[in-house]
């Protein structure tokens, strides 16, 4: 029997069993010491609406993942904050994709029609004519936001686009209820809005401004989200809805044709990429200025000290950084597509060194100082969410229509409240926006041309810690970015960098504008001393949705301005429904 025993163990069975053992010991070992990719325990969404926070969270739980609620969360926005964003508007959405460390920027930004000129907006004397590209028709930019969320649902998300747009056709068809924040955007547009008999029925209540609790319906704007979600691309670009479009724009002046509507694409386009004592920073490309101009001055901050600097000493140096980039902003930047810009050299340390260099600790630089200065802004009711999922996939987007409600006008028929983002290209080089922007030749207005823009939606990561950023605010916003991304550098939570008291620079004008209370009167007087002229601003500004991870304790936090009605949330690990069956 043992003898038996024994032959049978030497046969190729045993081989087998022998060779297998071995493999299972050496895969096991490799395992082991093999490090594991974190995940979050938990998802997190801020955003400028409880509601489209709400909307979010219903598509993860349903099965999606955080590029199938970046869809829901943007369409849901672009129903209850017509003052921000909208399907007739565009954005730009900074995506990370967890399984293999992938990211992109999503560029849904408008483009000028092709029978744009560089003088539409100029009268016979080559002045430019007030408001032509603020309200109306012709102030309107090919709408973007419809495509990308096609593009993000198609290529990234898991769920069906019908599926993700159906909390906002929901709240378009049911309506959402009107808050003292909605009353206070209307009344500041109300007689633009009152020019649009579509705009004014649905934004006003019978042409005055809407009392707190009016409910806001948008039928038509149901019909055509409906559209969208059961045709994808072609249910907006064209179809009913794109004739629609391009009947009612021509017939209040505008000029965009149906080879507008079937030109538009969404650009995937590579990030602008930076780092800042050990912080890796992914943001927004051009055609959003916001990237660089953020990176450069980063780059320059990081040759001092901060937190060793006393409170009027960092605020002087962080200005100086915030002047130096924004002129650059107004020289060199515009649509990648149609202009050549220095963007190794803009975004290099070797090219900060030299900027820093030129700052004095005992003076302020004045702007018109600085070489290439001109003669002497994106509408600061932007919208912004951040998105992680409990993959670690995240999403950082940052939406628009430029001013509050847009150009003011609805298209008949359709729901769609129009943008007025060809405010945003340089009508005239030299000549501020609505913002005080001074643009050059790189951003003047050319036929399917993408117009400058701030918006920066934004990732900062360590080996430990993950941030998920962006805010609304015109030209404002890339200072904001900077202000919230030194308080994530000094270890602070999302709360302290939603909350943060804001100033700004953007080199011309020059001057240091800040919110009430940002600036005690002791730090104001040596600010002053220092040749810094100051601007206290008559009201709050921003609307910062944060995400924070902490990889290594796996905390995960979020926060939504105070400043603004968001609501920001973190809600466990929900086990999706089609990888539960």
């Amino acid at each position: 029997m043992t003898d038996r025993i024994n032959q049978t163990l030497r046969g190729p069975r045993y081989g087998a069993l022998l060779l297998w053992a071995w493999l299972s010991l050496f895969v096991g070992a490799v395992c082991a010491e093999a490090p594991r990719t974190p995940v979050p325990p938990a998802a997190a969404i801020a955003s400028a609406h409880p509601l489209a926070t709400t909307a979010g969270f219903d598509i993860l739980a349903a099965g999606g993942n955080a590029f199938d609620a970046a869809v829901a969360v943007s369409a849901a926005l672009a129903v209850v904050e017509p003052y921000s964003s909208g399907i007739g508007g565009g954005g730009f959405w900074l995506l990370h994709r967890a399984a293999d460390g992938f990211e992109t920027m999503l560029d849904g930004r408008e483009r000028a029609p092709l029978a744009a000129t560089r003088t539409m907006y100029l009268d016979a004397k080559g002045e430019v004519v007030p408001d032509l590209s603020m309200d109306g028709a012709l102030a309107a930019g090919i709408p973007g936001e419809p495509a990308a969320l096609a593009h993000l649902a198609e290529k990234y998300g898991r769920l069906p686009l019908s599926q993700s747009l159906a909390p906002a056709i929901r709240y378009a068809r049911e309506g959402f209820v009107v808050d003292e924040y909605y009353r206070r955007l209307a009344e500041f547009r109300l007689d633009a809005l009152n020019k649009s008999s579509e705009a004014a029925q649905i934004f006003l209540n019978k042409g005055k401004l809407p009392e707190l609790g009016y409910r806001v319906l948008q039928p038509d704007l149901a019909v055509t989200l409906e559209a969208l979600a059961r045709e994808g691309h072609a249910g907006f670009y064209s179809g009913e809805v794109a004739k629609r479009l391009i009947k009612g724009v021509r017939a209040a002046g505008g000029i965009w044709t149906a080879k507008d509507l079937e030109d538009y694409r969404v650009v995937e386009r590579e990030p602008i990429r930076g780092e800042y004592h050990g912080i890796n920073i992914t943001t927004a490309a051009p055609p959003s200025s916001g990237g660089v101009v953020l990176v450069t001055m980063l780059n320059i901050l990081a040759g001092y000290d901060l937190a060793a600097l006393d409170d009027v000493t960092r605020t002087h140096v962080i200005v100086e950084a915030m002047r130096r980039a924004y002129r650059d902003r107004a020289d060199y930047l515009g649509d990648p597509d149609f202009v050549s810009m220095p963007i190794a050299r803009l975004t290099h340390p070797f090219y900060a060194e030299g900027l820093r260099a030129s700052i004095r600790l005992d003076r302020a630089t004045p702007s018109t100082d600085l070489p290439g200065a001109q003669p002497a802004v994106d509408g600061p009711h932007t919208t912004h969410f951040s998105i992680l999922d409990s993959e670690g996939n995240r999403v950082a987007a940052t939406l628009s229509i430029n001013y509050p409600f847009g150009a003011a006008m609805v298209v008949p028929g359709t729901g769609v409240l129009l943008n007025d983002e060809m405010d945003d290209f340089s009508a005239k080089p030299g000549v501020p926006n609505a913002y005080g922007l001074v643009g050059a030749e790189a951003n003047a207005i050319a036929p399917g041309k993408r117009m400058l823009s701030s918006m920066t939606p934004t990732f900062m990561e360590t080996a430990d810690r993950v941030a998920i950023l962006g805010t609304p605010g015109g030209s404002r916003i890339i200072s904001m970015l900077l202000l919230g991304g030194l308080e994530f550098a000094a270890g602070e939570a999302p709360q302290a960098w939603v909350t943060r008291p804001r100033f700004h620079h953007q080199y011309l004008p020059d001057v240091i504008q800040f919110e009430p209370g940002a600036f005690d009167a002791l730090v104001q007087e040596d600010l002053n001393a220092l040749g810094h002229k100051l601007s206290e601003q008559s009201s709050s500004y921003g609307n910062m949705q944060a995400v924070l991870w902490e990889k290594a304790t796996g905390k995960v936090d979020a926060a939504s301005d105070p400043r603004g009605v968001g609501s920001a949330e973190v809600r466990g690990v929900v086990v999706p429904q089609m990888l539960a069956r």
